[in-house]
């Protein structure tokens, strides 16, 4: 049999609950946080120092992990006097700082089309900063839906003219503007990660779409023991007919 490979680094989210640790991030590393048995550390090992060899190099991907890294330190505040910290940047000011650190000059914005008036804030803010702000909207070109090979019932609005979003083509446009980071502004799931697939620039993403929690998909989990306890025992139904 093969290694092991499944992996759930969540299950030491009881053990950071009661001890404010993990094994990954002790205060004593002589004396490391127990470990599941799920943990990669030890049979994985090697994966993470070879990966880890990359960020001591000259390519792109070590000088992001150490701006990567720098940013981070600098998105909080620290206490003087106590080991506390508080957070001080937004997630706005972290890509703004980790843009600059980085060197980059045009920034492209793949945006939702639900999202126009929060991307041309967006690119405003990017142009006050400093950077040429380039942005292009999801339903570019124009397309009937139809098109896809989906039939009228799928649209949202069946029987009117419904254009399909365009990663590809956003990430296109993209490329052939020169942009040296792009930045995806409530993209569909799917589409987000096509547009991440072919874009040639470095892809963040600020907002993730969620129609119904105003894009905050985090609340979810917040209220799983609750609100969306149905989650954990009701299936999510796909099928288009299911009201």
């Amino acid at each position: 049999m093969g290694e092991k490979t499944d992996f759930v680094c969540s299950q030491c989210s009881a053990v950071w609950q009661k001890k404010g640790e993990t094994n990954c991030w002790s205060r004593n590393p002589d004396e490391p946080a127990a470990r599941p048995a799920t943990c990669p550390v030890e049979a994985h090992r090697d994966v993470m120092e070879e990966s880890f060899e990359v960020y001591t190099g000259d390519s792109e991907d070590a000088a992001m992990a150490r701006i990567a890294a720098r940013v981070e330190g600098m998105c909080y505040q620290p206490v003087p006097g106590n080991d506390a910290v508080n957070a001080r940047w937004t997630r706005v000011e972290d890509t703004i700082a980790f843009a600059k650190l980085m060197g980059y000059e045009k920034i492209g914005v793949a945006t939702c089309i639900g999202l126009l008036d929060e991307s041309n804030k967006l690119t405003a803010i990017l142009g006050a900063q400093g950077f040429t702000a380039v942005s292009v909207c999801c339903k570019t070109g124009s397309i009937d839906k139809i098109k896809l090979g989906l039939k009228e019932s799928e649209k949202v609005r069946p029987s009117t003219f419904e254009p399909a979003c365009n990663p590809i083509a956003q990430a296109r446009l993209m490329n052939r503007a020169g942009t040296d980071m792009n930045i995806i502004v409530g993209l569909c799931i799917g589409h987000d990660m096509i547009f991440a697939k072919h874009a040639e620039a470095p892809v963040t993403t600020l907002v993730v779409k969620d129609r119904v929690t105003g894009h905050n998909p985090a609340s979810v989990l917040y209220g799983l023991n609750f609100y969306y306890k149905r989650l954990l025992s009701q299936p999510v139904q796909t099928d288009s007919n299911t009201e």
